[in-house]
């Protein structure tokens, strides 16, 4: 399909008006913003001008879109019912309001078979504008010598208390400079906020705190924490006890996914 038949603004409004409700924030962005901060490894293979968007998911998710999944679905041997929400949610959204229109989805979960992921999820988040990728090279002089430090994304608003979820890729629509890169907001600007952001996240991401870095507009409910904080293998039993899959001894959930939402 030709660029000039899909406008920037109008699939931009169409994201957000579908998934806004359910607890999702959508942010656009050129193919060219990723690639030009990675390795030739990593590229995504389309023209630098095509449109691309990020989907975050927003602490309100839990409520306004997996509760009301649960109990609408039958999640029974599934591997993941957030995953499967956030699938269900995010193509729903797609064919409902392009049908017929190439729109390629990869979610954060998403393997190639060369075991790289599908996109990388912060690198996204942070061209988009919509969260500060925070790393090791944001701090100087650091203090950790050989250890391996992870980097983490931080929301203006929201803090830690968010996920990216996927990338849609929209094939055939370029934009140009109707879609200005903006950098995320640097909410965590001190050298010393920094140390401790990382070394909350890195040291003991369990206990939540990296996520509270900067004050928050939401936070997860003591529901959602308590899903995100029991072992992946024993979620299942989890919904079962607050009714959302039968009794038995069924394995819903597989053994690796996300602890901490």
């Amino acid at each position: 399909m030709a660029g000039t038949c899909w406008h920037m603004e109008e699939i931009e409004r169409t994201l957000r008006d579908s998934l806004t409700p359910l607890g999702f924030e959508v942010y656009p962005f050129k193919i060219g913003w990723y690639n030009a901060v990675l390795s030739p490894s990593f590229h995504l293979p389309y023209p630098e001008d095509t449109l691309a968007a990020v989907v975050l998911s927003t602490p309100s998710m839990f409520e306004r879109a997996f509760i009301p999944f649960l109990e609408s679905h039958s999640c029974e041997g599934v591997t993941d019912p957030i995953d499967q929400c956030i699938r269900h949610s995010i193509s729903t959204c797609v064919t409902q309001n392009f049908p017929g229109k190439e729109v390629n989805i990869s979610y954060d979960y998403e393997m190639l078979p060369n075991r790289k992921p599908k996109f990388l999820a912060q690198t996204a988040a942070h061209v988009a504008g919509a969260a500060y990728y925070y790393q090791r090279t944001d701090v100087m002089d650091d203090p950790w010598g050989e250890k391996k430090m992870f980097g983490v994304c931080i929301h203006p608003k929201l803090g830690g208390w968010f996920a990216i979820r996927a990338l849609l890729v929209f094939p055939g629509v370029e934009v140009g400079s109707e879609l200005q890169q903006r950098p995320p907001p640097d909410c965590v600007p001190s050298q010393e906020s920094r140390v401790e952001l990382l070394e909350r996240f890195n040291f003991r991401w369990q206990d939540w705190t990296y996520r509270d870095i900067v004050p928050t507009a939401e936070c997860y409910s003591q529901e959602q924490k308590m899903y995100f904080s029991t072992p992946p293998g024993q979620r299942a039993a989890l919904l079962r006890q607050w009714g959302f899959l039968p009794g038995g001894d069924t394995q819903a959930q597989n053994q690796g996914g996300d602890i901490v939402g």
